[in-house]
Order: structure tokens, then C-alpha cells, then sequence
């Protein structure tokens, strides 16, 4: 009967311990509900974006990715952003998927135009950008410099 009661205390020792990692985690990573308005923008591709994902104004955290489905119609990927109520976005903003470096993430930056109307909550960005697969176009610069340099070859 004594060990059931010490196991019993163990276990709501560890679970208490269990709780409060997780309170810790929450607290330390700032993981609170997005407040701010959502807008969508379409993209032809938006790989390296998903859920959590930064988006960027002049290099500033503006909001975040929180959804992103495939527009059966178009087969575009739309992309839902939660943009922060203190930034008014005008109509004409762009959107582009970047790269943080070579090896880095995507993320999207906004370039914000001049229209004087803004984009309400529930808007759309018109002007979009995917992403660019870094690695393919580093392929296609090494297969053309290597056919560039076997036609001169040739011609010797």
C-alpha cells in the first residue's frame, strides 16, 4: 500500500514538472494568437512557405504565414498572412518569396507602393512573386558554361 501512494506522488510529481516545461516553452518562444488583419496573395510557387513563416517590410517582421492552400482553378498557391494592425498596407503592394541566404529559409517581403487607398482585412496582394529554386538555376549556369565550353573546343 506504501509504494502505490509513493508511486502516485512520483507520477504527479512528473506530470507537474511536464507542465511546467511546457508553460516555459510557450513563455519563452512568445507563442501568443496573431493579432492583426489577414490578407491572402497568389503565388505560381510557393515552396519553403508554410504556416509560421516571417513576412518581411524593409527588413522588419511585419506578420505571419498562417495558412496557405492551392486555388483549384488556378493551381496557384494561396498564401493567408496575418500582417500586424499598426502597418497599413497600400493596394498596390508586391509580395516576393526570398531566400534568407543560400542555405536559409524563405520568407515573404512586402514591397508596399504608393496608392493612397489601403488593403483591408480579407484583401488580396495583386502583384506577386514565387520562389526561385536556387539549386536549378545554379544547374542550368553550370550545364550552359560546360556546352560554352565544349563548342569552343570544337572550334579549335
Amino acid at each position: 500500500m506504501r509504494r502505490n501512494i509513493i508511486e502516485t506522488v512520483m507520477g504527479g510529481v512528473v506530470l507537474l514538472a511536464a507542465a511546467g516545461f511546457v508553460f516555459l516553452v510557450f513563455q519563452s518562444g512568445n507563442v501568443t494568437p496573431p493579432s492583426g488583419y489577414e490578407i491572402t496573395a497568389e503565388f505560381d510557387n510557393a515552396t519553403g512557405v508554410a504556416p509560421g513563416t516571417d513576412v518581411l517590410l524593409s527588413g522588419v517582421k511585419v506578420g505571419t504565414v498562417t495558412g496557405q492552400r492551392l486555388d483549384p482553378d488556378t493551381f496557384f498557391a494561396v498564401v493567408t498572412m496575418n500582417i500586424s494592425e499598426s502597418v497599413k498596407l497600400p493596394r498596390d503592394t508586391s509580395a516576393r518569396i526570398l531566400m534568407e541566404g543560400l542555405l536559409g529559409s524563405n520568407y515573404i517581403a512586402l514591397d508596399p507602393g504608393g496608392a493612397e487607398k489601403t488593403i483591408q482585412s480579407g484583401g488580396q496582394i495583386g502583384f506577386t512573386q514565387g520562389s526561385i529554386n536556387v539549386i536549378q538555376l545554379l544547374s542550368e549556369l553550370i550545364w550552359s558554361a560546360a556546352d560554352s565550353a565544349s563548342k569552343d573546343d570544337e572550334k579549335k
